[in-house]
């Protein structure tokens, strides 16, 4: 599945962790992990993706092996639905490109949200603990799942990062993916909602180039408002642009940075419960 974008696990399989705060900074690794980071394997193996696809010498047996992948996948997704539906718990995906403002946007919003809600975390990176380490400084419990060479997560590591975690019933869980705005989109993880982040940094074009990714999105958050004096980024056509692909998706323009528009989002939040309720 994810030759679409060239990524291979070549170092073995998915590592979840718990950040410690006395870890040993040199290795990037945190003085207690998991136990079942330590048995925990990619549910869609890069290493056995790749072998497949070497040994697929048409089009049709490569299909198939995709249609597989992507069937397990869906599969595990629906009971980690059912597993956060049955504890009232709303998991909401943050997918973009690396350094949209993911981290930082996470932070604020556990800041704000203190007292209101219990929030947990799941961050996605195929390295090191040093997102994880900011979000656990903001307040919050969070885990690490590192995907190696691995460009998404996916449901079976949100199943193992969601039993390390142990989120409380009611709780809101904020899941950072992986930096990458192709193979997240592929991949359901039994989240409430999907919410690609794109800041004024990037090219207003970025919904046109990546359809996949915002055709998917429930919401669009154009953040780092606060630089747009200082960029060529034009917000009403990257809304506009990002409605061509998706005419129902929700698009708001913030800074996680100065708080603006955060309220918009935070209200956007909150309307995921009553969503749930009806439900």
């Amino acid at each position: 599945m994810c030759g679409t974008c060239g990524c291979g696990d070549e170092g073995g399989g998915t590592r979840i962790s718990l950040p410690h705060e006395e870890h040993t900074r040199a290795t990037g690794r945190p003085h207690h992990s998991h136990d079942q980071s330590q048995s925990h394997s990619h549910s869609h193996s890069h290493d056995q993706g790749r072998h497949d696809h070497e040994g697929a010498h048409d089009t049709g047996e490569t299909v198939t092996l995709e249609q597989r992948v992507l069937a397990k996948n869906e599969l595990q997704a629906e009971q980690n639905r059912a597993w956060l539906a049955e504890r009232h718990i709303v998991a909401v995906n943050l997918m973009s490109s690396p350094g949209a403002g993911k981290t930082t946007l996470l932070e604020r919003t556990i800041r704000d949200f203190s007292g209101r809600r219990p929030v947990a975390v799941v961050e996605g990176d195929q390295e090191t603990m040093l997102d994880a380490e900011r979000i656990k400084r903001a307040g919050c419990a969070v885990v690490q799942v590192n995907t190696g060479a691995g460009c998404h997560l996916d449901a079976e590591m949100m199943q193992g990062a969601l039993t390390a975690l142990a989120p409380e019933r009611g709780a809101l869980v904020l899941v950072e993916n992986v930096g990458n705005l192709v193979c997240p989109a592929l991949f359901d993880l039994g989240e409430s909602s999907r919410i690609v982040i794109i800041s004024v940094t990037e090219g207003t074009d970025k919904p046109l180039k990546y359809p996949y990714m915002f055709g998917a999105a429930d919401l669009v958050l154009i953040n780092k408002a606060d630089l747009l004096p200082y960029v060529d980024f034009d917000v009403a056509r990257c809304e506009a642009y990002a409605r061509s692909v998706n005419p129902d998706v929700r698009v708001l323009t913030v800074s996680a940075t100065t708080g603006e528009g955060m309220d918009q989002w935070y209200a956007w939040v909150a309307a995921l419960d009553d969503r749930m309720l009806l439900s």
